[in-house]
């Protein structure tokens, strides 16, 4: 029970001083955020809480095929000023595509 306590305290710091920051700091809360903490963080717990090597070596591969999936959710940001949309639509949109996106992480994995 510590353990979990311990991991979302953690987890909730570091994402609430990057949040603080980009008030100040847009361009090092943005890199802070694009640095693979979580991935790093949760392989590190997952190997200590359940001691296995070959599903920590599946979960990195899963990590490794769904980050350039995740971009999805950007492009609608990306395209944001050319087709007049605010940030809400972006999110939304953003969101369905991480949805499909899923689906291209499943099908990749399945091959590799």
């Amino acid at each position: 029970m510590w353990l979990l306590i311990g991991k979302t305290f953690l987890s909730a710091m570091i994402i609430s001083f990057v949040s603080w920051l980009s008030g100040f700091k847009t361009e090092l809360a943005g890199f802070i955020t694009a640095l693979p903490i979580t991935t790093l963080l949760a392989l590190f717990f997952s190997q200590a809480q359940y001691n296995d090597s070959a599903q920590s070596v599946a979960y990195a591969k899963s990590v490794f095929v769904a980050i350039p999936v995740t971009l999805l959710f950007f492009v609608p940001f990306l395209l944001a000023e050319k087709l007049n949309l605010n940030f809400w639509v972006c999110y939304i949109l953003g969101i369905i595509l991480l949805g499909i996106g899923y689906f291209i992480h499943s099908f990749i994995l399945k091959m590799v």
